[in-house]
């Protein structure tokens, strides 16, 4: 159970909405282009860009997709399509370009990073694709991260959806995701949905792959900032405080800016 919020879904709505807006303005930007995936975090991201009354243009990229995920966010595009006349979208099946890809690069005896790897092309691939919308249509790419993603366990792919021009909610936690969804009226088949990424090509949870589910990291990365230590806790506790200082650590190379060797002047 996603835990209740304090903050206030309508101020936090507006405060992102005019942000956006000041943004594009100064960035001589027609708007946001985003991937719109069936999941809670595009599906808020793209009705608070649609709120600004500047171009938005939602964009599908299945790659072997889940058909639950598939109906979700078309669900979810057609619903916003009828409550903002600026919102677009368009599809485009990433499934043979990826298949091409497979073949075309070498075979590896570890199944498990191959695996992997593949998973991250994948979002490298969607990645691509919003930039090529973007440079045609004079586009922002606008991020779907969220705080406990972006900044807590670094639960993205580098270069894939890590790779955009704005974060409108990456300063929200999970629960004030779901919080600002419901205040957004997101369609409830997303707001009951299993978070996912959908990058393996099965039914698997974000809450799988992390080992622990977003309300346990929101609490971990909450004591986190407040200088707790995993001596302080106990039982699951401590397993789940464990678990999110060994993923904040080792992904601190896509948080942190990209080292450059500076050179020495004399």
């Amino acid at each position: 159970m996603i835990k209740k919020t304090a903050l206030s879904p309508e101020k936090v709505n507006q405060q992102i909405v005019n942000w956006l807006t000041d943004y594009a303005k100064n960035a001589k930007s027609n708007g946001f282009v985003i991937g719109i995936s069936g999941g809670i975090d595009s599906a808020v991201t793209s009705i608070l860009c649609a709120q600004t009354g500047l171009e938005v243009l939602c964009i599908e990229m299945p790659i072997h997709q889940a058909p639950s995920q598939v109906s979700r966010a078309q669900e979810h595009i057609q619903q916003l399509k009828k409550r903002f006349p600026n919102v677009k979208s368009a599809s485009s099946d990433l499934t043979s370009v990826f298949e091409t890809f497979k073949k075309i690069v070498p075979e590896h005896e570890n199944s498990d990073k191959v695996n992997l790897s593949l998973a991250n092309t994948r979002a490298r691939l969607r990645m691509s694709t919003l930039y090529y919308y973007a440079g045609i249509y004079g586009l922002l790419v606008a991020g779907t991260g969220n705080k406990v993603e972006d900044f807590g366990v670094g639960f993205y792919t580098k270069y894939g959806d890590g790779g955009v021009d704005l974060s409108p909610i990456a300063d929200l936690l999970k629960s004030d995701v779901y919080a600002l969804g419901e205040f957004l009226k997101v369609p409830h088949s997303i707001l009951t949905a299993a978070p996912t990424d959908g990058l393996f090509g099965d039914d698997r949870s974000d809450e799988d792959q992390l080992g622990a589910s977003y309300d346990e990291l929101e609490w971990a990365m909450l004591q986190d900032e407040e200088k707790k230590s995993a001596l302080d806790f106990t039982g699951r506790e401590k397993e789940v405080f464990e678990l999110y200082k060994r993923l904040n650590t080792a992904n601190q190379h896509k948080m942190n800016p990209i080292p450059v060797c500076l050179i020495k002047k004399n």
